[in-house]
């Protein structure tokens, strides 16, 4: 909000035209007002616009002055401040003022203000400067010459040339605060999507992980005594290993894709997962030697991209735990659509441990995993709910309630 006349003086309009503008309004009011208009007659002696010579001359001078200085605003900013002094100057020289009136300075405080706005401190001070300097020289010659002087005008124009100039760093302080914001929102946009990114390269390569060491277990136990089976465990622990450094190559891929209109590399095309893979899930890891039964409820249905990548990344990274950490060959998943909400339910029997700390709530898990806690950001993000702990019975529980949208209830 406070950027708006900024942006206007800057960007729609020229600097140099408001204050070319500023002269030739004061200019003109002052040639007006040195003739008897209608309605004064009687009030005002007799007055015309029959200069000296030297009068014209002077306000011929200051005009161009003033133009010049208009012009080199933008680009030489204390030297147009000197010419719109020099041009104010001999305006009142032309007008046999006995001092600088606000109408010969109104130009200079429109480019003081845009000084103080679009340039350095140091800059805009100086500017301020030079333009009391050039008032109080003006005063001081003027007494030294034994002339008199408005002193109560000079210090209401002083005054104005200091006002001008806090308008104009005001808002060059409230330009600046916007862009530190800016960058602030900026900072913390790319620090958001480095977890995001961190959670998803966690989820994704802890459960492929997950998957290959059962298999890879398996056929070392089998080799010699079923090598069918260990080979059939060995083809299972390639096909996920390919799986995992597409996936890789994938995400590396869209993070490189740093221009623009650059166009995005085959592998980066396909989709992200969501519930429609889970039944993929359960038959991978069902054939690691943990079975994953899926149930099904409610009417199944479209779900925004968002709720359904987390939906899937939560069961992902259950069932990875269930596969790592319970010591069991079995768990439920059951995936509720309901009218307002998405209910999701891991359920084993294996060990349960403890929720205390970071770690992913089982007496093996390591202590610094971050399982539940980037389950449970995936559900605050989303407004949701989430629980995960130990069942009174054994095993252990984690259920999930995402709130839907009112377009998919």
């Amino acid at each position: 909000m406070h950027a708006t006349p900024t942006l206007f003086l800057r960007k729609r309009v020229p600097p140099g035209v408001w204050t070319a503008l500023a002269w030739c309004a004061a200019t003109a009011y002052a040639c007006v007002a040195l003739i008897r208009l209608p309605g004064e007659e009687g009030l005002l002696p007799p007055r015309g616009l029959h200069w000296p010579p030297m009068n014209a001359m002077w306000l011929v001078m200051g005009t161009v002055m003033a133009m010049a200085g208009s012009l080199l605003l933008r680009r030489r900013a204390l030297s147009a401040m000197a010419m719109l002094l020099a041009g104010s100057v001999a305006g009142a020289m032309a007008l046999n003022s006995t001092e600088i009136n606000l109408l010969q300075f109104l130009a200079v405080d429109v480019a003081l203000c845009f000084i103080a706005t679009t340039r350095s401190r140091r800059t805009s001070i100086t500017a301020a400067a030079m333009a009391l300097g050039v008032l109080i020289t003006y005063a001081t010659t003027r007494l030294l010459l034994h002339f008199a002087i408005g002193t109560s005008t000079e210090l209401a124009v002083g005054l104005t040339a200091v006002v001008a100039w806090f308008i104009g760093h005001s808002m060059r302080q409230s330009r600046e605060h916007a862009e530190k914001l800016g960058a602030q929102a900026a900072a913390q946009a790319v620090i958001t999507e480095r977890l995001r990114i961190a959670r998803e390269l966690h989820d994704m390569v802890a459960h492929s992980i997950g998957i290959i060491a059962l298999q890879a277990g398996a056929a070392s136990r089998v080799i010699d005594t079923q090598p069918a089976r260990a080979r059939t465990a060995l083809r299972e622990v390639e096909t996920v290993g390919r799986e995992t450094l597409s996936g890789l190559r994938r995400m590396l891929g869209a993070l490189r894709q740093t221009e623009p209109g650059q166009a995005p590399e085959a592998a980066s095309l396909r989709p992200m997962p969501g519930l429609g893979d889970i039944d993929q899930l359960a038959a991978a890891t069902t054939a690691a030697g943990v079975r994953v039964d899926v149930r099904w409820q409610g009417e199944r249905r479209q779900l925004p991209p968002e709720i359904d990548l987390s939906a899937f990344r939560i069961i992902q990274e259950s069932v990875t735990n269930v596969v790592r950490h319970a010591g069991t060959r079995s768990c439920q998943v059951s995936i509720d659509y309901r009218d307002e909400e998405l209910c999701i339910e891991v359920v084993d029997d294996g060990r349960g441990g403890s929720t205390a700390g970071t770690g992913h709530g089982r007496g093996n898990a390591p202590a610094g995993g971050y399982g539940l806690v980037g389950m449970r950001e995936r559900v605050g993000l989303l407004h949701g709910e989430f629980t995960a702990a130990p069942r009174p019975e054994g095993g252990f529980r984690v259920t999930v309630s995402l709130p839907l949208p009112a377009g998919v209830r």
